[in-house]
């Protein structure tokens, strides 16, 4: 499996001491995003790629599964592809998910986010099961 060569995100410490720096890798941000999201009423599941969905059969739990991040000149952006339940408001969702994951980054890594866009791949109806 290939490593992501993408570059460690520095953070600044606060307080009056420095010890040393802090480094974050994109994939624990991915790994935060997704949660955040996946807590949000509405969300079904968050959207795998190909090597992601092969890996969860084997057995391997996906965490980051569904968000991309991307550090830019202009600040880090968080891309998150989910499918939501049949039912809910889309936009409410989708301002809730953005919300919860600029708050949930910010409060565990101090990174403000310059943008979170949310995209909605499907729907999940609700299936009955039939009694016996």
């Amino acid at each position: 499996m290939a490593e992501k060569t993408a570059p460690y995100l520095q953070m600044k410490a606060s307080g009056k001491q420095h010890l040393g720096n802090i480094e974050v890798a994109p994939e624990v941000l991915e790994i935060i995003a997704s949660i955040a999201a996946t807590d949000i009423e509405g969300v079904a599941s968050m959207q795998g790629n190909f090597a992601s969905g092969v890996a969860e059969r084997l057995g391997k739990k996906i965490h980051g599964k569904g968000v991309k991040t991307d550090l830019t000149e202009e600040g880090l952006m968080i891309d998150i592809y989910c499918v939501v339940k049949y039912g809910v408001s889309i936009p409410q969702t989708a301002l809730k998910l953005q919300e919860q994951v600029r708050q949930t980054l910010e409060n565990m890594t101090s990174l403000q986010t310059q943008e979170v866009n949310v995209h909605i791949t499907g729907v999940q109806f609700e299936t009955q099961q039939t009694e016996e």
